[in-house]
């Protein structure tokens, strides 16, 4: 055999070896494909190199946690449209993969868990108010987690968590909220007003009846020092009208150095005036 013969042998094997080769990386899991022998393997191989001949395969998955992102568009439980970036964290089980091949494929996702997915995000969405989604995003994650978890039971997948990594609303829903934030703000500023508003006139109807009271107060008392007073002139004068008897007032008159007496004889027609205060005429 020719040194050529050699090398061309050589090359031969070692193209075929390399075409009949199959390479599970890191991170995945393979399951042989013997269409003429044992058919499809039940144990997954690891990584490394594996020979195969050329009508083998070697079926490939990736059992690293990958995340999925979707785009919803759900209805509010008040019937507003709220847009959602939602993600869902999965790897398949990697003891499971004979029956995931078997039962649904590589292409589990787009076949079973995305539209499983989506349905339960809007399902859940639509239990709650549309202004009320961004606050209750991680509760809504939650519960779509849970509700997705067990729907795919049985389906050798593994949910490591849902987030909701974005909450959005359309342009018309947006001015829709600004103009209601601008009425319920303009409603709590009509309501401040007035309750100050009330304020005030309790406070002045306060005031009022303070001064109303404290000029009751001044007029009652002005009033009983008057009835006092008139109480104590009337007594008094009571007291006078009893001691001025007819002897009291002559006496008084005759008192008073201005008096005069005025003798009325009775035989005379002319009063005899006498002033008692000076001597009679030619006395000295």
């Amino acid at each position: 055999m020719t040194r050529l013969t050699i090398t061309s042998l050589s090359l031969a094997v070692l193209l075929l070896t390399t075409a009949c080769g199959t390479t599970v990386q890191p991170g995945q899991r393979g399951l042989f494909w013997r269409p003429f022998s044992e058919g499809l393997s039940t144990q997954p191989v690891k990584d490394g190199y594996y020979w195969r001949a050329p009508w083998n395969d070697v079926y490939r998955y990736d059992i690293r946690w990958q995340s999925f992102t979707e785009d919803i568009d759900a209805l509010s439980a008040d019937d507003l449209q709220v847009l959602i970036k939602a993600a869902i964290i999965l790897r398949p089980i990697p003891e499971e993969l004979y029956f995931l091949n078997q039962e649904v494929g590589a292409d589990y996702y787009p076949r079973i868990v995305k539209p499983q997915f989506m349905a339960t995000v809007r399902s859940v969405v639509s239990g709650y108010n549309m202004v009320t989604v961004p606050e209750k995003s991680a509760e809504i994650a939650s519960k779509v987690q849970a509700v997705v978890v067990e729907k795919l039971k049985g389906r050798h997948l593994e949910i490591q968590s849902v987030a909701l990594a974005d909450v959005d609303f359309p342009p018309i829903v947006l001015h829709a909220i600004e103009q209601k934030q601008a009425k319920e703000q303009e409603k709590e500023q009509k309501e401040f007003e007035l309750t100050i508003a009330t304020k005030d006139a309790e406070i002045a109807r306060t005031r009022a009846k303070g001064e109303g009271d404290a000029i009751r107060i001044r007029a009652d008392g002005e009033a009983e020092g008057t009835r006092i007073r008139a109480i104590g002139q009337a007594q008094a004068q009571e007291t006078i009208t009893k001691t001025l008897t007819p002897a009291y007032l002559q006496y008084k008159l005759y008192d008073s150095p201005n008096s005069k007496l005025i003798l009325l004889p009775d035989q005379l027609k002319a009063p005899i005036l006498i002033n008692p205060g000076e001597p009679p005429s030619g006395v000295r």
